[in-house]
């Protein structure tokens, strides 16, 4: 019988594993959190936020229809400083769209950049995917730098394509090949 090997994602500093039902409050939290949802999109509801936590839950792989989510932890203390991860459109394009939220109290540590970067190689070089996209609200220019720092071009503006409340938004649109140069 195979046995599945834990997924583990390490950097210098860090240490990104699938979210847990143990998360819950890190991931309630940030879906509550006004200013970090500020690009992400509306609040919502403690159900509707429970639900969308409970997607991510359980065995992925690449042929999965749901995000990988890696609860990004310290390596040195243990404490958990936001999420990672990507959403997979593996047939028939191999293809994924990647998201971060890193805690306010932990921005500005260059721990996106860090995490951003093994979720590349592991998608890249361990899972064979050909191509990533992360969607950025226009003005959202910490993330967009943050990507651009991981190797990321920017390939277009989507106009009005993202509605927060009753105001529609602009996306940047990254992307980034296997092949590409990885910042």
């Amino acid at each position: 019988m195979k046995t599945l090997t834990p997924l583990l994602l390490t950097t210098e500093r860090l240490s990104m594993q699938p979210i847990e039902e143990d998360d819950w409050w890190l991931f309630q939290a940030l879906y509550q959190d006004a200013n970090v949802m500020r690009f992400i999109g509306d609040l919502d509801t403690p159900a509707q936020i429970r639900s969308r936590f409970e997607q991510r839950l359980g065995y992925w792989d690449r042929y999965a229809d749901f995000w990988l989510c890696l609860t990004i932890r310290e390596r040195e203390t243990g404490n958990a400083v936001g999420l990672t991860g990507f959403f997979p459109d593996w047939r028939p394009y191999q293809q994924g769209e990647v998201g971060f939220i890193i805690s306010p109290e932990h921005q500005g540590k260059g721990y996106a950049v860090e995490s951003l970067r093994a979720v590349l190689d592991f998608a890249f070089d361990q899972c064979g995917f050909h191509r990533l996209q992360a969607n950025v609200l226009e003005g959202n220019d910490g993330s967009r730098r943050v990507l651009e720092k991981c190797g990321f071009r920017l390939e277009g503006n989507l106009r009005e394509s993202y509605r927060i409340g009753d105001t529609w938004h602009n996306d940047w649109l990254l992307g980034i090949l296997a092949g590409d140069p990885r910042g």
